[in-house]
């Protein structure tokens, strides 16, 4: 199997890391959902923070992915691989001009244009969440073989 150079105590890291973003990122479409139901600025801040950790803490996710891409060729030959890739670049760059939106503004940012961004990171997200699944399930990267 496709093996994790990215590891602490034998353990890959970077699905170690990967909830913490997408909680984040799947959580900010919520708090915009509530803050465009009730327009209580609370919510428009939460999202604002919500974004930041999210952006945050997806890149230390893909500091992990990285290193488990770039260390062993295997990964790299696999088709969702990159795809997988791609799509995390993709969704950390649109959560990143949804960020800088909402610098100036976080409430007036949100609609329509935050929300809209929001759900598309949230639908890309879906996305390569389900090829990061294929990579473990289907292709079985960074799973080990060795009995415990």
């Amino acid at each position: 199997n496709p093996k994790s150079t990215a590891r602490f105590a034998g353990h890959p890291i970077h699905p170690m890391l990967v909830p913490y973003p997408l909680a984040f990122l799947f959580a900010t479409l919520v708090t915009d959902l509530i803050f465009w139901r009730t327009q209580d600025a609370f919510w428009a801040q939460m999202s604002f923070y919500l974004l930041a950790a999210g952006i945050v803490t997806a890149l230390l996710a893909a500091l992990a992915g990285f290193t488990d891409f770039l260390g062993e060729r295997r990964i790299r030959a696999l088709g969702h691989a990159w795809q997988h890739m791609i799509g995390n670049l993709a969704a950390v760059t649109v959560a990143a001009v949804n960020l800088i939106l909402r610098l100036a503004d976080p409430a007036g940012a949100i609609i329509p244009t935050g929300l809209i961004l929001s759900a598309a990171v949230a639908l890309i997200l879906s996305l390569t969440g389900w090829l990061g699944g294929e990579l473990v399930f289907r292709h079985r990267v960074g799973v080990s073989d060795q009995p415990e």
